[in-house]
């Protein structure tokens, strides 16, 4: 079977595989360690979360923002992409949804990130509003 064929335009960096790396190994990622590794992979040296209720400055301050999530959700709270990232021209968007591992999906959002030669500058954490 043949490879492929490369769909993304040269010099657009992997939309996918860099906002899936960013659900995997910072926002499912409960070694603080491991997850400050990711950070300094994926996003620049001066990243900006935006999420509806605060802007979050720094590698540090968003680490620590998902280490405080998975704390509060407890140990098999997971978030898991749904379909592929799309994006083009230093913008991207990847669906989402998270809650415990086999359990019900407690929130489903979409992530959006501006990328600077192939790393995160701003993600903004859109959440779905509650279903009902």
């Amino acid at each position: 079977m043949p490879d492929p064929i490369e769909t993304r335009p040269a010099g657009e960096p992997d939309h996918d595989r860099l906002l899936r790396a960013n659900l995997e190994r910072v926002f499912n990622e409960r070694d603080a360690g491991r997850r400050a590794a990711a950070m300094d992979d994926l996003f620049v040296a001066e990243p900006v979360m935006f999420e509806p209720a605060d802007i979050v400055r720094g590698r540090a301050a968003i680490a620590a923002v998902a280490g405080k999530l998975l704390d509060q959700f407890g140990p098999t709270f997971r978030f898991t992409p749904i379909g592929a990232a799309v994006g083009h021209h230093g913008l991207a968007a990847l669906r989402w949804q998270a809650g415990p591992e086999g359990g019900p999906v407690a929130v489903t959002g979409t992530d959006v990130a501006e990328i600077a030669d192939g790393r995160i500058v701003r993600l903004w954490v859109l959440l779905d509003p509650p279903a009902g």
